[in-house]
């Protein structure tokens, strides 16, 4: 028992002693928990709530002096971590707290005005991956606008874009294609931390029904835009199951596209998710060899095969290939799907995946795009230099716009 505490506490201390970042928790503790002193708070928050020693968020803030944590948000997969992928979140009552957990994954994506009835300021605190299909972002836009209509305070407690801050990739979500996946007018990967794509979603007008929050950004110290997340020092938690380690967030906008089409293994239901691209159908070195003949920035393919413990092809003998992303700046990350599509298509004539897809996929297809436009340029000849232009039309006028809301270089 000895041996087992005094192992916990060198963890504990390895951690802080390789972190380089501060999360937005700690620098908030450091400096006394400045703006909620006094005030009733509320907390949208999961697993990846910590500081840099793994302690949650929740019972940070529950035990902080003259700050009363009055209320939990629980988006996907629950506060605590406790709900499995997609299923509705219940209100219960925390049990390490006693304080009650309101779900926003479920009958409403928002906080009601009944559940901010006893709260002053609602902080948010979540890791996200810097892709705007991973729902946490709307959450938190939901959040923002209804505080702002209430006259509630908002506060993000600011984390590490895992891709860094400088990587922007995809079209601007158009009319028509707006949903949970794609809630804003931003592009696929972003380039912005919470706290920043916060304050631009505010300042820029928008937010749902137009409205503006009274908003706080607590940043992190140590950040730099260059940092991806394993740079940091900082202990990774999982914001979902399928995103278990930090480099899993790179390959998320590798494969996330066309793993709606539900046509190959994107190696999720096998040890590496959104890290490779597996069918019946494929072989793996011919395709292998097709891809690294392109010359990629930044990235290289290599032969795999595998067998899916579940999920697409479960059980079955199918081989592909693996991605290595070498460079996460150089590489073009969301168009990679694109250019597999590309020699899929030239290798297999009768395994065009736009072609063989079951069309009702499509329109979830054109949701995480932005657009049906990509699909549609796409299926005329499956070749990335059809679409390439369009994808990319908007990164450098966003990354402009954007770059006034940095609050790191």
């Amino acid at each position: 028992m000895k041996r087992t505490v005094f192992s916990l506490m060198l963890t504990f201390v390895v951690l802080v002693a390789s972190a380089q970042v501060k999360p937005g928790i700690e620098v908030l503790r450091d400096k006394g928990f400045e703006g909620l002193r006094g005030k009733r708070v509320g907390l949208i928050t999961n697993p990846t709530g910590i500081d840099n020693n793994l302690k949650s968020t929740i019972d940070i803030l529950h035990e902080a002096p003259d700050v009363e944590l009055v209320a939990l948000f629980s988006p996907e997969h629950g506060v605590r971590g406790d709900v499995h992928a997609g299923d509705h979140v219940d209100n219960y009552t925390d049990p390490a707290t006693g304080v009650k957990v309101y779900s926003i994954y479920g009958k409403t994506l928002r906080p009601t005005e009944d559940m901010l009835a006893d709260v002053d300021v609602l902080v948010y605190d979540i890791q996200d991956i810097g892709c705007r299909s991973f729902t946490f972002i709307s959450t938190m836009g939901e959040a923002m606008a209804v505080c702002g209509k209430l006259g509630k305070e908002f506060m993000v407690l600011d984390r590490p874009n895992p891709l860094g801050g400088n990587k922007v990739e995809g079209n601007l979500v158009e009319d028509g294609s707006f949903s949970f996946v794609s809630q804003f007018a931003i592009p696929y990967v972003y380039g912005l931390t919470p706290g920043e794509l916060a304050t631009y979603l505010n300042e820029e007008g928008m937010l749902k029904d137009g409205a503006h929050v009274n908003l706080t950004v607590v940043p992190m110290e140590g950040w730099t835009r260059d940092m991806t997340f394993r740079q940091t020092g900082m202990p990774w938690v999982l914001p979902s199951p399928h995103i278990p380690t930090p480099e899993t967030a790179i390959y998320y906008p590798v494969s996330g596209i066309l793993g709606e089409l539900g046509l190959l293994s994107i190696g999720v239901g096998y040890t590496e998710p959104f890290k490779l691209f597996c069918a019946p159908w494929v072989e793996a070195s011919a395709l292998a060899s097709r891809l690294n003949a392109l010359e990629l920035p930044g990235i290289i393919f290599r032969p795999i095969h595998i067998k899916p413990f579940y999920s697409v092809n479960q059980g079955e003998k199918i081989q592909g290939v693996e991605v290595y992303v070498t460079d996460v700046e150089k590489a073009p990350l969301s168009l990679t799907q694109f250019y597999v599509m590309q020699e899929l298509a030239d290798m297999y004539p009768d395994h065009k995946p736009l072609e063989i897809a079951n069309k009702q996929r499509f329109s979830m297809f054109d949701k995480v795009c932005g657009t049906p436009e990509i699909r549609t340029r796409f299926s005329q000849n499956h070749r990335v230099s059809d679409i390439a232009d369009y994808w990319n039309k908007d990164s450098e006028a966003f990354r402009t716009s954007s770059s006034k809301y940095y609050l790191y270089k």
